[in-house]
């Protein structure tokens, strides 16, 4: 029988999921939220864009951790993750055309780091940006022990001296609250949010997009409407069918 998805070793960085043959085929970094690396759902997704075509990464950025911890959002150096979009495009499986695609800190990541390298003018920009339930603004430093106690997770405010990401070696200019500033990116954007978010607001992707707009661009944005962080069973296949689509017309040849 043969294999509907591989496993393919991106050497210094991980497993890749993708397709079977030598491609080369469009490629997606996923980008895992608070869950962390370990947890699956980050692998699970790359297994599902697998099994329509892409070739799916998922990095784990989160700072420790393991399958029992989620790790920490703490000081996580974006500069790692421009690296391994590096060594995906000259991975041979992949055919150079690259997506970010994350939900919930994950998003945050996605929509931040483009916005940081199209302001900064560097090189290896994403060909495409997918965020399911983002932020709007720059969140602060997410500790997986800190945020549980005796029984059920347990959600505290967040330090703000506490920072989630660097930049060029500083987090100075990347403090909480500060604007997203993804009208900067100039290639196809993707959002998604359930209306009824109680973790993050859908308000947030309504500014995102209103902003996008203010300034040209013409993001595809979706509403789930009355559903949570996490969506139902029906609802996620339709958020599916919706990425996959904008991923094919964007990342194809």
């Amino acid at each position: 029988m043969t294999l509907a998805i591989v496993r393919r070793l991106v050497p210094q960085f991980g497993t890749s999921y993708g397709p079977p043959g030598d491609g080369p085929f469009p490629t997606v970094l996923v980008l895992h939220g608070s869950e962390g690396a370990w947890s699956g759902w980050s692998h699970r997704n790359a297994a599902i864009l697998a099994a329509h075509g892409f070739l799916a990464f998922p990095f784990g950025y989160s700072i420790g951790g393991n399958a029992w911890n989620a790790g920490s959002i703490r000081e996580v150096p974006l500069e790692r993750t421009i690296r391994a979009m590096e060594a995906l495009r000259a991975f041979p499986a992949c055919s150079g055309r690259l997506a970010l695609y994350g939900a919930s800190r994950g998003a945050e990541h996605a929509l931040l780091l483009s916005a940081l390298m199209a302001r900064d003018g560097l090189d290896s920009l994403p060909d495409a940006v997918a965020a399911h339930s983002p932020p709007d603004v720059v969140c602060g430093a997410f500790d997986g022990p800190a945020r549980r106690d005796a029984g059920d997770p347990g959600w505290q405010p967040w330090d703000p001296a506490a920072r989630a990401w660097t930049w060029q070696g500083s987090s100075d200019a990347l403090l909480p609250t500060t604007p997203i500033e993804i009208e900067r990116y100039s290639g196809p954007v993707f959002l998604s949010h359930g209306t009824a978010d109680r973790v993050w607001s859908v308000e947030m992707t309504r500014r995102l997009e209103r902003r996008l707009r203010a300034h040209g661009h013409q993001p595809e944005v979706h509403y789930y409407d009355g559903q949570d962080h996490i969506p139902d069973s029906d609802t996620e296949n339709r958020h599916h069918e919706n990425l996959l689509a904008f991923l094919a017309r964007h990342l194809d040849g």
